[in-house]
């Protein structure tokens, strides 16, 4: 890859966080700041190439689907970050898989590691505005007019999974309420 595309792709990152960070916040998921962590941050890393691979595969069929699980994976890490990180930094990928694997991850996250019942407000919650991010996400992408199952395209989803990824630790970083303070340091 060279420095042009490398700008390219970053660009793309930057503006679709914002985008995304603009509209989770008008819908009171997050309140105008990326929460983060170095160390959710980090694993994607670690996560993404296998999510990559999963997601990958289900682009043509579900476009939807294979950018939105990632803002699942992302909240499913947040949840291990806080509950117990040593031993979710080193647990598989297939961690946050469901009964069908990748198939029903989101189902699997929401009931099984945030403990949401499936019916309630806050599941419905969280899948309205995981779905938005991810329609307003597919959007993005096919604006770029990239080719299709190019490297390029690659790139670029690879780049739309890690935002989405990030915006889902955001928002469940939010709502076990953390929140950024500026440390002023002496």
């Amino acid at each position: 890859m060279n420095e042009m595309e490398k700008e390219y792709y970053d660009r793309f990152e930057i503006k679709l966080q914002d985008d995304l960070l603009r509209l989770c916040t008008s819908y009171q998921q997050l309140d105008g700041v990326l929460i983060a962590s170095e160390d959710i941050d980090g694993h994607w890393n670690v996560l993404g190439p296998q999510y990559l691979a999963d997601a990958v595969e289900q682009v043509r069929d579900y476009p939807i689907v294979s950018v939105a699980w990632a803002a699942y994976l992302g909240t499913g890490v947040a949840w291990g970050w806080d509950a117990d990180w040593a031993a979710v930094s080193k647990a598989p990928y297939q961690l946050f898989y469901g009964e069908q694997g990748f198939d029903d991850m989101d189902e699997h996250i929401v009931k099984d590691l945030l403990g949401f019942p499936l019916d309630s407000q806050e599941a419905a919650m969280l899948e309205n505005s995981i779905r938005r991010c991810a329609e307003h996400t597919v959007a993005a992408i096919r604006h770029e007019q990239i080719e299709p199952q190019s490297a390029m395209a690659y790139h670029i989803f690879a780049r739309a999974c890690k935002v989405m990824y990030r915006i889902g630790a955001a928002m469940q970083l939010k709502r076990m309420h953390y929140q950024l303070e500026k440390v002023q340091l002496n």
